[in-house]
């Protein structure tokens, strides 16, 4: 079961193409530089194409909330006496240092920040009270429901076929009803897993790369006369390449499970303070009204798309990637919350890993952002100013500047990114390894070493060929094909569900 597969060869060969590529001298390749080409395929994706990110998102969200209400949600992922292997709060402290860790550090001020100045509205007028009302909404939009949905069915698959079928945690297992055997164990599931492999590598280096960004820039902004260089951000990825590879090699209840408490305590210690030294009582009505609006809108927000506006690259540039984000992190996330959620059930799993990590999330942009904007509408602080000049990652530490302790606060931010960097790379290696040894639980140390230095490395050339711009479009052009094969996910549980409720004798209603 640890071997390791013809999936790994072939992904190791592809990543290290992908690299060498990507440090190819600019007069050596010409146009045919990873930067330019990869921009024109992520250009055509988006306009083309983004109408079936949208559409398929709102699919896995509409069909996630219907097994909970089904007779399905009485299934548990597991043999009927299999019992959760963790307690809530440690199941929900892994899932969500996996699921979004250093985006929503990254995010949380910047992006209500950015829908502020640029609102998502054609013909909104930029910094208004309807702008911030929109910026929230719309952040709730992008970092809530849909994403985790996302998450939870390709989990949920992975979680039901390993658990009660017995079958290998590789996503073309989960086809096996819908493809056949004989396919899944053919070239047709070698592509699978391999589309599975690419689209996490890209999916975790985008998130690697933010990450390296922050850090820079908040070592840059915090500490005077240090710049924020990529020789600094190449410092960064080492440093953390070598603390995450020791952490991996130490398993998943030792090296993940610590550092996932220890980010979810540093998360609440970061978030509490700034929300009873920042503006609480702005913080708290804004959360109630943005919650409230998101939830209103939800339905037309998630088929929005601007046919009739001249310039649609707000939707293209933020939702469209978002849900490609989300569908090209899906493979690492997914085969992680898994692994970690062995014997519950579809109803208790479905609702656990859609509804507290969204309601955190709100509340997380609700202070971070809320403050954000509350300094700029109500004190005439210019933070977009300082985002503009330096970066999109300078805002959280633009913000903290001008609260209480601070520097403080700016220092638990640049611990709190790193270990959520750690923990985001620990998973991703230990789902690389799983994915690429026939599912086992525990991949060999040589194999995760492997992915280590593959993740690091890819994140490294996407910085060093365009910095955000590139992260972006990694993640979307990754999360193109696995898109489809998400689809077939779904149809493929429900005709298995259909099956084993059968042979249960689960009434209709439940």
């Amino acid at each position: 079961m640890n071997q390791v597969t013809r999936v790994f060869y072939i992904s190791v060969v592809v990543a290290f193409l992908f690299i060498i590529w990507g440090v190819l001298p600019q007069d050596l390749v010409g146009s045919a530089n990873l930067s330019n080409v990869t921009s024109q395929i992520q250009g055509f994706l988006t306009e083309k194409f983004g109408w079936f990110y949208l559409l398929s998102a709102t699919g896995f969200l509409i069909f996630a909330i219907y097994l909970i209400f089904s007779k399905y949600g009485k299934l548990k992922l597991g043999k009927p006496d299999d019992e959760p292997e963790y307690p809530y709060i440690t199941w929900f402290a892994m899932l969500f240092s996996a699921g979004m860790g250093i985006g929503l550090v990254f995010w949380g001020a910047a992006e209500p920040l950015s829908h502020f100045h640029t609102p998502p509205i054609p013909g909104m007028e930029p910094t208004s009270e309807e702008a911030a009302q929109a910026s929230m909404k719309y952040s709730f939009f992008h970092w809530g429901l849909h994403p985790w949905a996302i998450y939870a069915v390709l989990a949920l698959a992975l979680a039901y076929f390993k658990f009660r079928k017995d079958a290998p945690g590789v996503i073309s297992a989960a086809l096996t009803p819908v493809l056949g055997e004989e396919r899944v164990k053919g070239p047709i599931g070698t592509l699978v897993d391999f589309i599975a492999v690419f689209a996490t590598i890209f999916g975790v280096a985008t998130s690697l790369g933010l990450g390296a960004l922050q850090i820079s820039s908040g070592l840059a902004f915090t500490i005077p006369g240090l710049n924020d260089t990529f020789t600094l951000q190449l410092i960064i990825i080492i440093v953390v390449t070598v603390l995450f590879m020791i952490s991996a090699m130490t398993g998943l209840n030792k090296g993940i499970k610590y550092l996932s408490n220890t980010n979810i305590v540093l998360a609440l210690l970061l978030m509490f303070f700034l929300l009873f030294a920042g503006p609480t009582n702005f913080i708290m009505d804004f959360f109630t009204t943005s919650f409230g609006s998101y939830l209103r809108d939800l339905p037309y927000m998630s088929f929005r798309m601007t046919p009739f506006a001249e310039d649609s690259n707000w939707v293209q540039g933020w939702t469209i990637f978002y849900w490609a984000w989300w569908i090209s992190w899906a493979p690492f996330v997914g085969t992680f919350i898994a692994r970690v959620s062995k014997g519950r059930t579809i109803r208790e799993f479905i609702l656990g890993v859609l509804l507290v990590p969204t309601i955190f999330g709100a509340l997380w942009f609700s202070v971070f952002g809320g403050t954000t904007i509350f300094l700029e509408y109500f004190q005439g602080i210019n933070i977009n100013q300082d985002m503009s000049d330096l970066g999109t990652e300078v805002a959280l530490f633009s913000m903290l500047e001008h609260i209480p302790l601070g520097g403080i606060m700016s220092f638990i931010g640049l611990l709190l990114i790193s270990t959520f960097f750690v923990t985001s790379a620990d998973s991703a290696t230990f789902v690389l390894g799983m994915q690429t040894t026939n599912g086992s639980l525990n991949p060999k140390n040589q194999v995760k070493f492997v992915w280590g230095i593959i993740q690091a490395g890819a994140a490294a050339v996407l910085l060093w060929q365009g910095g955000l711009q590139a992260l972006q479009t990694a993640a979307i052009i990754a999360a193109f094909p696995f898109t489809f094969i998400m689809i077939l996910i779904c149809f493929s549980l429900y005709k298995q569900f259909n099956e084993d409720a059968k042979e249960v004798g689960l009434k209709k209603k439940s």
